[in-house]
């Protein structure tokens, strides 16, 4: 009797639900995507993600290889073919990687998640009311009609303004790219951290001095969609100037020592899902890059350039350290 009592208690005791499994995923600050996708992988699999923002993609990069001895996070999404052959020669990307979709642009050793072009922005408005041609080349902007009217984020904090830099070095070359930095010191370029400083603090659209700012081709289609109906054209355009175009891809991939590899290399393939991928757009004002994503309507504004320029990932990879070191000399010292 008492051992029946015993079972049937046991039996009326609520079952204790084992916590969901935590999976940590490093990320630049601009990464974002819709909560209910992220919500959506959580249930499927019975865990938590938790993201590990890391700063700019430079700074997510620096602080994944300074830990690598104990990983902050599980897998990475955020490097991109500036920096992932760095990331791959220091060590920190697992030796196996999961198998994805099929995809436009591709990045050895990881997964291309999206891909964009990173080029010169201006106001529409500033130009058409100080009735000042637009500048044609990078050449023309140092020029005097072109003083102090340019922003550019630095590039070894920021990842666009590595970028920039890279598409300098690879259409101009190496020393007439350092010429022209020389050149636009003397013209009044203006340096900050990061593309948030540029486009919110010194770009003219944004109550700024500055016209023109290093940013994104995506940006007047991101314009248009912030503006919730108010505009039907954006008042930015792009630039596409020879040797000022680098087309940025960004990448996921598992971490060497990640405590969970497995529903690391899960999270790492979700990213290639349909939903996730028609996301993109407009959750980073990037391009997705699986094959066959469709765009929304409003990245018809988002215009892509015919051409884009930078130096091969190992001359990259090579180089990277001297570039920013000769650039900061060049620039600021």
């Amino acid at each position: 009797m008492l051992k029946t009592l015993l079972l049937l208690s046991l039996l009326t005791v609520p079952a204790v639900r084992a916590a969901p499994v935590e999976v940590r995923l490093a990320v630049h600050d601009s990464f974002e995507l819709p909560k209910a996708l992220l919500v959506r992988f959580e249930q499927e699999h019975d865990a938590k993600i938790v993201q590990v923002k890391a700063g700019d993609g430079n700074e997510l990069l620096n602080r994944l290889i300074l830990t690598k001895s104990k990983p902050i996070a599980d897998a990475v999404y955020g490097l991109d073919n500036g920096n992932a052959d760095k990331a791959r020669t220091a060590g920190i990307l697992a030796a196996r990687q999961p198998a994805g979709a099929d995809t436009v642009v591709k990045l050895p050793g990881m997964l291309a998640v999206d891909y964009g072009f990173v080029a010169l922005n201006y106001d529409k408005q500033w130009f058409a009311q100080k009735k000042l041609p637009l500048p044609k080349s990078l050449h023309d902007l140092t020029l005097p009609q072109y003083k102090d009217l340019t922003v550019v984020p630095h590039p070894g904090t920021s990842t666009p303004g590595m970028a920039f830099l890279l598409a300098n070095i690879g259409g101009l070359g190496e020393n007439k790219a350092f010429a022209w930095w020389a050149q636009m010191r003397r013209n009044g370029v203006k340096i900050t951290k990061g593309w948030s400083e540029a486009y919110n603090t010194e770009f003219s659209l944004n109550g700024g001095s500055r016209p023109i700012m290093v940013g994104y081709a995506s940006s007047p289609a991101a314009e248009v969609f912030y503006s919730k109906g108010k505009l039907s054209a954006p008042n930015m355009g792009n630039l596409f100037l020879e040797g000022g175009v680098y087309r940025q891809i960004e990448g996921a991939a598992v971490l060497k020592g990640a405590k969970v590899p497995q529903l690391a290399e899960k999270l790492v393939q979700y990213l290639h899902s349909p939903d996730v991928q028609a996301a993109v757009p407009t959750a980073m004002w990037v391009y997705p890059a699986v094959s066959g994503t469709p765009l929304p309507a409003v990245m018809k504004h988002a215009s892509v350039p015919h051409r884009h320029w930078s130096p091969n990932d190992r001359r990259i990879a090579d180089n990277r350290k001297t570039w920013v070191a000769r650039w900061t000399k060049t620039v600021l010292r």
